[in-house]
């Protein structure tokens, strides 16, 4: 089974981002995924889509299944792991995330739309191509107009400020060393267009590995700056996040400054090193011996809302490592979780009332070839388009050194995107 693939120049054609946008969530199932020309390094793709679904992989085991695909298929697939997914060890006190996304759920796409600045490429199984592209080229993009959304915080401050000193007496009796606490946000009745949210908070908050992702009634809208694995080759790549400031955007020098603070932060410092030595230790299980590298430490990155601190860590795989050993190894990822991995699981299973679900977790896609690029799922909204439910979860990584209150501020920092396009 072959699709059909062709070509199109697109360089005339303004909004045909957002075109194509409009056309996959015509689809009960769709993935969109775009770096909003961020130039890097490790750049694997500009704007890619896919929507409609040949056949699908979830449950307990997706991993592993994945793999099985692969020894028969060479084809695509698009998804997504939660953060809950490799956390089955761990009891059901905790309240489900109220979203639905699966713990796990990839895709086998009937069509996959792929864009440059020049090109369009379109491959489908089912439609011409030609079909495809006179329905995107027609379809008409309607203003945006968002109403204000109220919404309520999950946890008091009080609560949260109480919760940080709780942790950071596990971090004073030897339990870890950090551990990432995140709290949610959410209204109960919220009826919005996903796609207007999205595009709202892409142009508010562009970043280079957004996403609008939909599995049946779950909507996730999603401004993140984070990859948590890629693979080329035999190479596979991670790039942490720990260290946030805020930007100060109409004053240049005082921007300067704040990134230079940022650099020098010896308590954003330790959080980032505690993650690299994770993420090492990670690669270390499933790469040759004495692959696995820092290629970039303390790097310090611009984003519209935020400075970020992170780091770039490589290795080369052994023979024979799949998606399987990847996540067993490496998910959910160091810089959402904390070090000692395990512990800290189970301590954000007790403190964290709710599920994260698809937050913490990654969304992506795997190619032909088994290369594949995957983010973390941070700075997004979730929405459930049966139940009304809407939230939005923040966190920050807890060391002996935090100070709760400006811990508190620092989520709110990493919110301010997502306030602002609900009207708050």
């Amino acid at each position: 089974m072959k699709r059909t693939k062709k070509v199109y120049p697109v360089k005339e054609i303004p909004n045909i981002k957002e075109q194509i946008l409009h056309w996959v969530n015509q689809f009960s199932v769709c993935s969109f995924l775009d770096n909003h020309q961020y130039d890097s390094a490790h750049h694997s793709v500009e704007c890619i889509a896919a929507a409609g679904e040949i056949s699908r992989i979830t449950g307990p085991n997706t991993a592993e299944s994945i793999d099985v695909f692969y020894q028969t298929n060479q084809d695509w697939l698009f998804g997504h792991f939660s953060y809950e997914y490799n956390a089955k060890y761990l009891d059901g006190t905790q309240l489900k995330n109220p979203i639905h996304f699966s713990d796990a759920f990839f895709f086998r796409p009937a069509h996959i739309l792929t864009l440059n600045e020049e090109w369009l490429t379109i491959e489908s199984y089912s439609l011409l191509p030609e079909a495809i592209f006179e329905e995107i080229c027609t379809t008409k993009i309607v203003l945006d107009h968002i109403e204000p959304i109220s919404i309520t915080a999950c946890i008091t401050k009080e609560k949260y400020i109480t919760t940080i000193q709780q942790l950071q007496a596990h971090i004073q009796q030897g339990d870890c060393y950090e551990i990432n606490f995140c709290q949610e946000f959410h209204s109960k009745n919220a009826l919005v267009d996903p796609i207007a949210l999205y595009r709202q908070l892409t142009k508010l908050s562009p970043t280079p590995f957004a996403c609008y992702y939909k599995e049946n009634n779950a909507h996730l809208i999603c401004a993140s700056p984070e990859r948590w694995l890629k693979k080329q080759g035999n190479q596979i790549i991670s790039q942490p996040i720990k260290g946030t400031v805020k930007r100060a955007l109409t004053d240049p020098q005082k921007d300067t400054q704040l990134k230079k603070e940022l650099f020098e932060s010896s308590k954003d410092r330790s959080e980032n090193v505690m993650v690299v030595d994770l993420v090492r230790n990670d690669f270390s299980r499933v790469c040759k011996p004495g692959s696995v590298l820092v290629d970039e430490l303390y790097g310090i990155y611009s984003f519209p809302q935020v400075h970020q601190m992170i780091s770039t860590i490589s290795g080369q795989l052994m023979d024979e490592v799949g998606i399987k050993e990847l996540v067993e190894t490496g998910f959910p990822m160091g810089s959402m979780t904390g070090a000692p991995k395990k512990k800290v699981m189970e301590l954000i299973h007790q403190y964290e009332p709710i599920e994260r679900g698809i937050f913490s977790g990654a969304v992506g896609y795997i190619n032909p070839n088994k290369d594949f690029d995957f983010n973390v799922v941070i700075r997004s909204l979730l929405y459930n388009s049966q139940t009304h439910y809407l939230s939005y979860l923040v966190g920050s990584g807890i060391t002996i050194y935090s100070n709760p209150e400006l811990e508190y501020e620092e989520c709110l920092l990493k919110a301010k995107a997502m306030e602002t396009v609900l009207g708050n």
